[in-house]
């Protein structure tokens, strides 16, 4: 938690570089090219995400002088069973953008030079790991000032000189219409802000923001910051930092449907770079390591977060070591956790970065519901949360598991076909893609949590009284106990 002294600044940086990777930047741009402008509604979530942790949760964690999300709730209930199922619901999370970070930066530098992937992709893990392992938070927050700069500058750069390549907005747009239309795509639906509709914004608000109050990484930036006051004007401006870099990318997917067509089928950062590039060689450059910076930005913070969960959560001995012994464990369990996650980078044959990384973010809303739960109702119970957590996890993983199963049979309905399979079709069949687990992950702790807690409210730790010096701690009445 870099000593507890990190300015507004700091703290926003490094929580925007954390926030925007490949799919804030280049994974915007391809959607809009694909799918239209609606896409960019994820810098919109991005901001609503950050303002969420920072006006309802950061505080406390803060108070509480949490070092994972999970402490929260050994230090209300004194048990470690819903502290270690929250820990392997976020590092389900965690443990794929590890592996996806690297796999990333491996294509990007295999597909500009002669290097093999399997080196390519050690190599992004090494840096990755190294000023992470050397720096801790603060050479994690340091570096993302830089490439929060990186990213902004070259994707407005990008943005600029492609406007006045393509004659103006006005060229913008026309060519983009015009492209549409030979492509026998209806322009207006692709310019509509509003998408395929409701549920589909529903579905990626679902995706981007609920998840995020359990993400370890921002426990570890609120307990970080240098006062207490700094901390919900840190995360806002890290929100505005990091919600500027989808429009942006979002603003360059249009400028590259109106150069290349709708059919140019432009894959992961080509979709930035290749305009770039066809602007200026120098702009290609830049652009390229616009999308190098998002990548890594986020990279370092989550591997530290993993590794911190990692030791404190999962090595309930490593609570009894001090201050040198600690950093001794982090900084090995950094070493191994990013080693083992370029490792299975450098063989790894992924498909959808998306799909990966949208059951990731689902599988952290079980415990982003318990803890709202835990923190603004006293009635929680330890058993109401654990089993809500649970419940959600399981069904999340099932629900993805058979979305992939569908997938792979091409399980199609007919006329004939009963209600059951229209049902299955219904679910994980849905628009192609079925519907995403982040439903099922969202809705059933939201009900089973206070249910379970409600049913067993005979229990001393449901009563109004329970819990008092924990709930003095989260109004700042009185020093949490590893502080006073």
């Amino acid at each position: 938690v870099a000593g507890g002294g990190m300015s507004v600044v700091m703290v926003a940086a490094g929580i925007a570089g954390t926030r925007i990777g490949g799919v804030g930047t280049y994974g915007v741009a391809g959607d809009v090219v694909t799918d239209g402008v609606w896409n960019m509604w994820y810098g919109v979530n991005t901001f609503l995400a950050m303002a969420l942790v920072g006006l309802l949760y950061a505080r406390f964690y803060r108070r509480l002088g949490l070092q994972t999300v999970g402490e929260i709730f050994e230090r209300r209930f004194g048990s470690r069973r819903c502290t270690v199922l929250t820990s392997l619901c976020v590092q389900t999370e965690y443990i794929i953008v590890n592996i996806i970070e690297p796999f990333v930066i491996g294509k990007i530098l295999s597909g500009v030079t002669d290097i093999p992937f399997p080196a390519a992709v050690m190599i992004g893990g090494l840096v990755i790991i190294t000023y992470t392992t050397l720096g801790g938070l603060w050479g994690s927050a340091v570096t993302n000032v830089v490439h929060c700069s990186v990213i902004l500058f070259g994707l407005a750069a990008v943005g600029l000189l492609g406007l006045n390549h393509l004659g103006g907005w006005s060229g913008v747009v026309e060519s983009a219409n015009s492209a549409l239309t030979a492509a026998g795509r209806d322009p207006e639906a692709w310019w509509s802000w509003s998408g395929p509709g409701p549920g589909a914004l529903l579905g990626m608000t679902f995706s981007i923001v609920i998840h995020t109050p359990a993400a370890s990484v921002y426990v570890n930036f609120a307990s970080a910051a240098k006062s207490e006051r700094a901390i919900v004007p840190a995360f806002l401006l890290g929100g505005a930092i990091a919600a500027a870099m989808p429009f942006l990318a979002g603003f360059i997917g249009i400028e590259a449907l109106a150069r290349y067509g709708a059919d140019a089928q432009l894959s992961s950062y080509t979709s930035i770079t290749r305009l770039a590039t066809d602007i200026n060689p120098w702009i290609g450059g830049v652009a390229l390591a616009s999308i190098l910076a998002a990548v890594i930005s986020s990279g370092g913070p989550i591997l530290l977060s993993s590794a911190t969960m990692f030791v404190r959560d999962w090595l309930p001995f490593a609570r009894e070591y001090d201050e040198q012994q600690r950093l001794k464990a982090f900084r090995i369990a950094t070493i191994v956790y990013g080693t083992v996650a370029a490792s299975i980078a450098a063989t790894a044959s992924i498909g959808s970065i998306l799909d990966l990384l949208l059951l990731g973010f689902a599988m952290v809303c079980p415990p982003a519901i318990a803890v709202g739960y835990l923190i603004y109702w006293r009635r929680t119970s330890e058993a109401g949360a654990f089993w809500g957590m649970a419940l959600g996890y399981g069904v999340g993983l099932i629900w993805f598991g058979l979305t992939k199963y569908a997938e792979h049979v091409q399980f199609v309905v007919t006329e004939s076909s009963s209600a059951a399979a229209r049902l299955f079709h219904w679910l994980f069949v849905f628009r192609g893609e079925g519907i995403d687990p982040s439903y099922a992950t969202t809705l059933i702790p939201l009900v089973a949590v206070p249910l379970i807690s409600i049913l067993g409210r005979r229990s001393t730790e449901c009563s109004p009284e329970s819990g008092d010096g924990f709930y003095q701690e989260l109004a700042g009445t009185t020093l949490p106990t590893d502080r006073a």
